[in-house]
């Protein structure tokens, strides 16, 4: 039986502000920092430890990750960095307050954008300068990877399961026991792979940040039991809170 522990990066400055992130490379805020921290801690209390450490290309994870590790004593551990973890790319809605994007284009059109399967919200232009392609961390890529410039929930699943199969699936076959720091979508995304949830059911499930996921995986890799770790009433609080995020849940 394998152990994968996955955990969204702690609270970040613009989920504070209520602004549409994605790939946008947001620093945690202080409660981001504290969430991490003692995420780290509570996994040594548990007794886990890691070989390798996989995370996106975004320092909002990162960082969540290094402060996991730090607090492990685990620092020297291979943290491997790929964007394919990346947070679902929010194109132009990105840097927005949901609150004020519900009030310009309907909450109706904004839900369908941040919570339907499959509806991309409207795209980056190719000239925009939060295009990928004119970001460091992707200069490398040009010509050679299509960047997104918007994507919907199944198009972050696209990407984000087959890197799961193809290289972190096979770091755990070879015995290393992973973490995963990545973002709210990012393990809707892989939580959809590994547990078989439908399209609709994904649809609504909210990820609380800093809160560690636990899987015990069969041989084959289907799931034995998932749960996240800590106090259950204080998750379901968390997991309450990133649900009221939501645009259409927020009135003035």
């Amino acid at each position: 039986m394998y152990t994968l522990v996955v955990i969204r990066h702690g609270e970040s400055e613009w989920n504070k502000k209520n602004l549409f992130c994605g790939w946008t490379d947001v620093e945690l805020s202080d409660k981001g920092m504290k969430e991490a921290s003692e995420a780290g801690r509570l996994l040594k209390k548990e007794g886990l430890s890691f070989d390798c450490c996989f995370t996106s290309v975004l320092k909002r994870a990162i960082h969540t990750a290094y402060r996991i590790l730090d607090e492990m004593d685990l620092v020297w551990i291979p943290v491997i960095k790929d964007y394919h973890l990346n947070e679902r790319h929010y194109g132009a809605l990105q840097g927005l307050n949901k609150t004020e994007t519900a009030d310009k284009y309907g909450e109706k059109q904004v839900l369908l954008w941040r919570r339907s399967y499959d509806v991309r919200p409207p795209a980056l232009s190719e000239d925009d300068p939060r295009n990928p392609v004119n970001q460091a961390p992707y200069q490398k890529m040009k010509g050679k990877v299509a960047l997104p410039l918007s994507e919907c929930l199944k198009d972050t699943v696209g990407r984000v399961a087959p890197y799961f199969d193809e290289v972190i699936r096979p770091r755990m076959e070879a015995g290393d026991r992973v973490l995963i720091a990545a973002h709210g979508n990012s393990i809707r995304a892989l939580r959809k792979h590994l547990e078989g949830i439908s399209d609709k059911e994904i649809a609504g499930m909210n990820i609380p940040t800093g809160i560690p996921l636990v899987y015990h995986l069969n041989s084959d890799f289907t799931v034995h039991d998932v749960s996240y770790l800590g106090d259950q009433e204080a998750i379901q609080a968390k997991i309450n809170a990133v649900k009221n995020q939501s645009a259409c849940s927020v009135k003035k």
